[in-house]
């Protein structure tokens, strides 16, 4: 039997928005404190994950925003020729302003304005909710480039994202304006129905999680995201909830081979093992035969 439409249609439904605008509105005040003690006032502050994207659900309460330094960055040269690699070598040095005396600064900033409701986590700085301020996680990141042409800064050719390390010292790089672009590009491209799809998927895994049949870190947002994106718009189509959802989990049980699905930023493979920035083979198949299961036993 079907998940009824009533369901489904709940489901689509964004979480709070107003309480959210307002906690990233107070988050961004204190990071952008002219007392903070950055090195200079190089950085943008921005949102990210599923608040940014409007594809949050009222069982997600946290709000992600990243604070990025651009006075230095990060960088991946490893697709270069060698003699590329050798001119970017011959043309940068290394910064002054080191990434954990930033994160450190990052760290002042919010314990001036939030005390001891910030807590330091293994990606980003949690703030326990107060009052009307819901949770929230701050990333404070580095500038990231991946270059992919290199002959001099006139001539060169790189995609920009944001790079941070995680508190056991593994460098983390994403995505997350292309993220957000590529998302609503799809939602556009598909009459407006990807975000509210989005969200019934996402309200799919927390019943899993509720009935005990995922657990709780198998299906993250991010990854949930990147697995719809990657269906043809064309089964995005429907005269109701329950068609559309049919139709993209149709297509996700026939689809055996999802080695080249990309994550929405499109600069990573979405399955890969031992990837910290993809999905666990393993744990992405849990999660498409859950849905699976869900839809065929309500």
């Amino acid at each position: 039997m079907a998940i009824p439409e009533t369901q489904l249609d709940t489901w689509s439904h964004q979480g709070s928005v107003t309480q959210s605008k307002g906690t990233y509105a107070t988050i961004k005040r204190a990071l952008e404190d002219p007392n903070a003690n950055y090195a200079s006032r190089n950085f943008e502050v921005f949102l990210q994950g599923s608040y940014g994207n409007d594809t949050n659900v009222f069982a997600e309460s946290d709000v992600d925003v990243v604070i990025r330094y651009d006075g230095a960055f990060f960088s991946d040269v490893r697709d270069l020729p060698a003699d590329q690699q050798s001119a970017y070598s011959a043309s940068t040095q290394d910064g002054t302003y080191a990434y954990y005396t930033f994160k450190s600064h990052v760290q002042a900033a919010l314990v001036a304005a939030f005390g001891s409701s910030v807590k330091p986590g293994q990606k980003a700085f949690k703030i326990q909710a107060d009052g009307s301020r819901r949770d929230a996680d701050v990333v404070a990141a580095f500038e990231y480039r991946r270059f992919y042409q290199f002959n001099s800064w006139a001539d060169q050719r790189s995609e920009i994202g944001m790079a941070f390390y995680t508190s056991d010292d593994t460098l983390i790089a994403n995505y997350p304006k292309q993220h957000s672009r590529n998302c609503t590009a799809k939602h556009q491209s598909t009459g407006g129905n990807f975000k509210p799809l989005v969200r019934i998927f996402k309200n799919m895994r927390s019943k899993l999680i509720d009935d005990g049949l995922i657990g709780e870190g198998i299906a993250p947002s991010y990854f949930i995201e990147g697995l719809l994106y990657n269906i043809p718009n064309t089964e995005f189509s429907g005269a109701t909830f329950g068609e559309k959802v049919f139709s993209l989990l149709t297509w996700l049980y026939q689809t055996t081979d999802r080695t080249n699905f990309v994550c929405a930023n499109e600069q990573y493979y979405l399955l890969r093992d031992n990837d910290p920035v993809c999905w666990p083979i393993g744990n992405g198949a849990q999660f498409i035969d859950g849905v699976t299961r869900l839809w065929n036993n309500w």
